[in-house]
């Protein structure tokens, strides 16, 4: 039944919420009640995805001009409605966020087109897009919607359904429009255009216009692709309980209209479920969705659910399985479910995660680290040893001209180095977010002289690096820099080419993943399954007293080295004194100590840069830095956090060695 919160007189199905029941029908009775928190909410990437849809949005409208005077800005519902139903009385119109409603449905479209009674019904996603139709909407046999687009099918499918039912007497033609990946922008400056903003609470897009005037959109990089044909074939599928997509649509309705959770099936997507609660907020009278539904369709007990469950087992495709089998948690796996050939020097994939279960089952907390298969790879190693790591960006909206949607920039890299006698230095680092000044070429000419003056190994964390080496290259064999064919032959030497690449190529001093030799030899219960250096490092610093005991000094800044801190302490333990606490939540904020007028804590507000720990947050600060101009106290503070964040990384690469080091050198 409902709540006890007081419900709104209005509950209309929204297109975001029809989204939100078709990944999870369930889901529909928690969204926007503040008792059932929604973890998305914090997350870094998310958020910076969304804000470059805000900007797309934008762009499109502009593509628009005469909707320019026809933004329904209005928040409610009545008076949206009202304002739009007097707009589609013209004969001719273009409507931003148009209101439609229909019985327990309610949209607000992105642009509306209207000739006489034909209408364009048109969705902005910032999505990409490459094809020349709607083909591209489909599979390979060309028989049903491509997985990768079908949510946003699924999107104007709906909101066709409500423009058609609103208005009857309408011809409707729905409409994806997406970052086309062929087109090239023309003028600089374009993703700078558009600022992500707090208003009352609310994200939002501004066009700066001063620049709009000065630099112009140049060439279209959207393209408007017919979505009718995929949308009837929505409309005419059944699914596996017969239902209908209309049938799906006014059961959604009923429930939320009723506030009455619908039942939904429990299996492996409940993992990416976003309505679960952290411990402070269970401790504040919150609840978990997740919870609720588990122990409605299993017998788990409260303390049960504090345990790991099946699908946290890494790279485990069985979980779907053993959840239907009624075998919920990792302590319910057997041997048997990863079978594994043995006496290999390297853990294989089934073989570490049985040793991630077993571990659970014995409740044994000590690490797995192959000592001899360790030895082994280190001694083929060179030094002095080098760790590297990137900062990127892949934007739908082009920062410089001649580029495309989604073409990379690489703005940033931090590199340590390690000696022979084990000294650990900050040894360069790389920074170019001026606006309009494209990086990558710099950033490669700045990074060969840091490496190539000796043979020493390097050393990268995933496959990350070696993926941008790759799409620079393309970029350097299409540009006209005088010395591409010598960048070109150096990152040859050190990457490998991806597959399908003509010529292909394997570096003879290719650089190590340390991510592969997690994979390989290293397992800590607390990572959890986790691969993520966010996760491999906290376990490592609370595994080693060796670490514990060097680095609760000042020394980082002092004796050791470094660009960016000063006599920093890496070592402090949680209040109850627990386990140590993770290195990247001792990273100060942001904007620490500046005095911010309310026009800039709107524009911070609007991006939430308080803290910058992750990637997502350090692509969203390269997209301010761009924009920011004339702003040098703000510039400041971005620059100095993603000059301090990517740091971190690379000494996080130098901890898990230094820590492996140590075992294996005690172990001889």
């Amino acid at each position: 039944m409902g709540s006890s919160q007081l419900i709104p007189k209005a509950r209309y199905l929204t297109k975001s919420r029809f989204q939100l029941a078709k990944d999870c029908p369930a889901k529909l009775y928690y969204t926007g009640k503040a008792d059932y928190p929604d973890q998305q909410a914090d997350d870094s990437f998310l958020q910076s995805l969304a804000e470059g849809g805000f900007q797309v949005g934008e762009l499109a409208k502009l593509y628009f001009p005469e909707g320019q005077q026809n933004d329904i800005e209005e928040i409610g519902y009545e008076s949206s409605i009202e304002r739009t139903n007097k707009l589609l009385q013209l004969n001719e119109v273009v409507i931003f966020e148009a209101a439609i409603r229909f019985e327990n449905l309610f949209i607000r479209t992105d642009i509306l087109v209207k000739k006489g009674n034909r209408i364009q019904l048109i969705e902005v996603k910032a999505k990409s897009y490459e094809g020349t139709d709607d083909s591209f909407f489909f599979n390979d046999s060309g028989r049903n919607p491509n997985s990768n687009y079908r949510s946003y099918l699924e999107d104007i499918a709906f909101q066709k359904y409500v423009l058609t039912h609103a208005f009857p007497s309408f011809q409707v033609s729905a409409y994806l429009m997406l970052a086309d990946k062929s087109a090239t922008a023309t003028v600089s400056g374009l993703n700078q255009l558009f600022q992500i903003v707090s208003v009352n609470g609310r994200k939002k897009a501004i066009v700066d216009r001063v620049k709009l005037e000065s630099h112009g959109l140049g060439a279209k990089i959207l393209a408007q692709v017919s979505a009718d044909r995929a949308v009837d074939f929505i409309y005419n599928e059944v699914y596996e309980n017969g239902e209908s997509f209309f049938d799906q649509i006014k059961k959604y309705a009923k429930a939320y209209e009723l506030d009455q959770k619908i039942k939904s099936r429990i299996g492996k997507h409940c993992k990416a479920c976003e309505f679960y609660t952290t411990d402070e907020e269970e401790k504040q009278g919150k609840k978990s969705g997740f919870k609720e539904c588990w122990k409605e369709q299993t017998p788990l007990s409260d303390d049960e659910f504090l345990k790991p469950f099946v699908f946290d087992v890494w790279s485990y495709s069985g979980s779907e399985r053993n959840i239907q089998e009624g075998r919920y948690l990792i302590e319910d796996l057997t041997e048997a479910d990863f079978p594994f050939d043995r006496g290999t020097t390297s853990v294989s994939r089934k073989e570490r995660q049985w040793l991630q279960v077993k571990k659970v089952i014995d409740n044994d907390p000590t690490p797995f680290i192959n000592i001899d298969a360790l030895r082994l790879e280190m001694s083929g190693w060179k030094y002095p040893l080098h760790f590297i790591d990137f900062e990127t960006s892949a934007v739908a909206i082009p920062f410089f001209k001649g580029m495309r949607p989604y073409e990379g920039i690489a703005f940033q890299y931090s590199h340590h180095t390690v000696d022979r006698d084990g000294s650990i230095r900050h040894a360069s680092q790389f920074l170019n977010a001026k606006p309009g000044e494209f990086p990558s070429f710099a950033f490669v000419r700045s990074l060969k002289a840091d490496l190539e003056t000796d043979e020493g190994t390097i050393f990268r964390y995933s496959g990350h690096e070696n993926t941008f080496f790759n799409h620079i290259s393309i970029q350097l064999e299409n540009s006209q820099e005088s010395d591409k064919d010598e960048l070109l032959t150096w990152i040859r030497t050190i990457t490998t080419s991806r597959r399908g690449t003509i010529p292909e190529w394997r570096g003879e001093r290719n650089m190590v993943d340390l991510l592969e030799l997690v994979k390989q030899y290293f397992y800590h219960p607390r990572m959890r399954g986790s691969n993520s250096i966010k996760e491999v490092l906290p376990a490592v610093l609370n595994e080693s007293k060796y670490l514990q005991s060097k680095y609760a000094r000042p020394i980082y800044g002092n004796q050791i080295p470094c660009f960016n801190f000063k006599d920093q302490v890496w070592i402090e333990w949680e209040a109850d004194g627990s386990s140590v606490k993770n290195p990247y939540k001792l990273l100060a904020p942001v904007f620490e100590g500046l005095e911010i007028n309310q026009e800039m804590r709107d524009f911070i507000e609007g991006n939430e840069l308080d803290k910058l720990a992750d990637g997502g947050a350090a692509m969203t600060a390269y997209s301010l830095l761009q924009g920011l101009e004339g702003r040098p106290e703000i510039r400041s503070a971005l620059e100095s956090a993603l000059l301090r964040y990517c740091e971190l990384d690379t000494f996080a690469m130098v901890l898990i060695w230094e820590y492996w080091n140590y075992e294996v050198g005690k172990s001889s």
